[in-house]
This record gives C-alpha cells, structure tokens and sequence, in this order.
C-alpha cells in the first residue's frame, strides 16, 4: 500500500490546456498604407500549455525550467489566475503573488513614491509602509537614488526596488519570475536567503529560471517544461540533469 502523503497542498494544477488566439492581418496592394488597408486573415489557435498536472505544498520551493518559449511563464499566469485555462483548473489555497522582472512601477516617480504605492498595492496600510520603508530600501541597495525618478534607474536596479517591495510580504504562495537573475552576487544572495526563509515559514515559492545555479541552490524541486508539456517532476539534480541532457 502506497504511503499517504501528509503534507498539505497549497496548489492543485489539474490537466490544464492553455490556447492563445493569434490574429493575422496583411495589407491591400500598392504603395498607399492606410487603417483601411489592413485586411484580416484570419485566426489561428496555439497552444501554449498541454495537459499540466501536479500539486505543490506547504513549505516547498519549486524551480520551474525549459527553453525559451515553452511556457513557463504562461503556467505561472494560470496559477496566478492571470490566464484562463480552456481545460482543466487550478486550485489555490490563498491568492498566488507574480513577482516578475518586468512588473510596472510609475516611471515618473521617485524610488521613495513607488516603495509607498507598491506597499499600498500589496494591501499594507500607509503606516505600515511607512514602518517597513527603511527595510525595504536597505535590501534594494539602492539608497543612494531612491529619491530620484523611475526612468532614470538602469533595469536592473528597477528590478532590485521591484523585488525587494514584493518580498516585504509574506505570501502563502509566491510565484518569481526570474527575479533573480538581476542584481550583484550579494544582492543575489540575500534574495535566495529571502526565498528560503518565505518557504520554512510554510509558504510555497515558485522560480522561473535560466540558471540552474539559482535552482540548485534555492528549490528542492523542479519542474521541467518543453512545447507546452511537463516532461519531469522531481529532484532538481535529476530533473536538471536531464534537461541539459536533451537541450
């Protein structure tokens, strides 16, 4: 008899399919381009996910991998409740938070303003904020410019200020797209200490990554995904092991 597994889950993803729709147009002949030219083509179907089923729970950090392409950000958006699936469900526990690179701050405005919306946004009072704001800028790094607009920071200390609200929180379920790829080693560091310190408190944490350094060191768990499909579920060295192997 199969030994039952005790632990809790906190996601259920149950043979999702995800499609986009994907609408292609030409122009009229000639050499006048115009709104009127443009002339419709037709609709075509791809699809992103196929089939995808696994459950995460209480307390594990999964890495998620595959090439360029394969939909690792798109299963991300399906936990997150972001993308709708044609097929199947998912089932979460607390509502997932994305932390992605690419995450919108205002760029008109001062690192100093962003930390308060983004606070806000998050669901903290502006008290609170205003309690965690020095902790927040500390683990930024990036003291010396907080006070100067968005759109004068370079990508990466946009994305060290994005990441460094977002973890301010302690999410049940944290979804991270390649946050950590941006940043020095010490900042890389303290945010893989970050992560582990959101898992041991019984949090779930998922990492979408082109560094399997980053992997090893932070899941103990990886999802392996390849045109759409789950190809592996399993111990990282193994799971790694083989996705290098086929790549």
């Amino acid at each position: 008899m199969a030994a039952t597994d005790t632990r809790t889950p906190t996601v259920v993803v149950d043979g999702i399919d995800v499609e986009y729709r994907v609408f292609a147009s030409g122009k009229a002949a000639g050499n006048q381009m115009s709104l009127a030219s443009l002339k419709p083509k037709g609709v075509s179907t791809y699809r992103a996910l196929h089939d995808i089923s696994f459950v995460a729970h209480e307390g594990e950090s999964i890495g998620v991998i595959g090439h360029n392409g394969s939909g690792k950000s798109t299963l991300m958006r399906s936990v997150a409740g972001l993308i709708s699936p044609v097929k199947g469900a998912v089932y979460a526990s607390s509502r997932p938070a994305l932390l992605g690179v690419n995450a919108a701050l205002l760029p008109n405005l001062s690192g100093a303003r962003n930390v308060m919306l983004g606070g806000l946004a998050l669901g903290y009072s502006k008290a609170e904020v205003e309690e965690m704001y020095e902790d927040i800028v500390e683990f930024s790094g990036i003291r010396d410019f907080i006070d100067m607009p968005m759109k004068t920071y370079s990508s990466g200390m946009s994305a060290r200020l994005r990441f460094a609200i977002a973890i301010s929180r302690a999410h049940q379920i944290l979804l991270i797209d390649e946050a950590l790829a941006v940043g020095d080693k010490d900042f890389r560091q303290k945010s893989q200490e970050r992560i582990r310190q959101l898992r041991d408190t019984a949090g779930t944490v998922f990492l979408v990554s082109h560094s399997m350094k980053s992997i090893r060191d932070v899941c103990d768990r990886v999802l392996w995904i390849d045109h759409g499909r789950l190809m592996m579920d399993g111990d990282p060295d193994e799971v790694i092991a083989a996705y290098e192997g086929k790549a």
